[in-house]
């Protein structure tokens, strides 16, 4: 395997770890034992003991049901900032270890980097979430974001600079989601947003509904 193909490697896996850390460790090993994607490296191949897959996977099915939870969610999410960018970052190193330095330190910087990317991005769609006071929404995330992880964790390993470029398009998607969610929210929030009074009418902002009700 070229050392490119383990730098992007090294980096799918940290982008995936961002998003979800237990769902990827977990995930990964499955696939790894299961044989349905080819041998990790061998600093990688503690993912595939089966304590570690249990683990992980208790951990991700505690978030899941956890991450159900209006406010719960949040917190959540907010206190794994201190877990994900750091762990992703040593799952890239993990996974170049065995090549060149330049590699594995550049695996160290873009994985840390990415991670910290994914996880920043979920942290602010979670929030945006987690403003309805219902589960559903927050079960949808977690399916489609647990849907992410394991696509990217099985075709990670066979196809990793086209798995990386669809997964780098799908995050630039999201930022700009997430970005327009809190543009509309920080609008409502604030007033300067009311809705048309007919039903199909477009929404109007405060100041022009004081006008013609005066």
């Amino acid at each position: 395997m070229s050392q490119l193909a383990m730098l992007a490697q090294s980096i799918g896996i940290a982008y995936a770890a961002g998003v979800n850390l237990y769902a990827t460790v977990g995930l990964v090993g499955l696939l790894n034992r299961a044989g349905w994607i080819p041998p990790l490296p061998s600093s990688l191949e503690a993912l595939s003991n089966p304590w570690v897959i249990g683990v992980a996977l208790t951990l991700y099915a505690f978030e899941f049901l956890a991450t159900l939870i209006p406010g719960v969610a949040s917190a959540w999410e907010t206190f794994h900032s201190l877990i994900r960018p750091p762990a992703a970052a040593g799952l890239a190193v993990l996974t170049a270890w065995h090549a060149d330095a330049p590699i594995v330190f550049l695996a160290a910087l873009l994985g840390g980097g990415v991670g910290l990317t994914t996880h920043a991005t979920k942290l602010g769609l979670r929030y945006a979430v987690d403003t309805s006071p219902e589960p559903v929404s927050n079960g949808a995330v977690n399916i489609a974001e647990l849907g992410l992880v394991a696509s990217l964790s099985f075709a990670l390993w066979n196809h990793p600079f086209l798995s990386l470029t669809v997964a780098t398009l799908v995050l630039v998607l999201l930022i700009l989601l997430v970005r327009k969610i809190w543009r509309a929210l920080r609008r409502v929030f604030s007033g300067r947003w009311m809705p048309g009074c007919g039903l199909m009418q477009e929404p109007r902002s405060a100041p022009e509904w004081r006008t013609e009700e005066e």
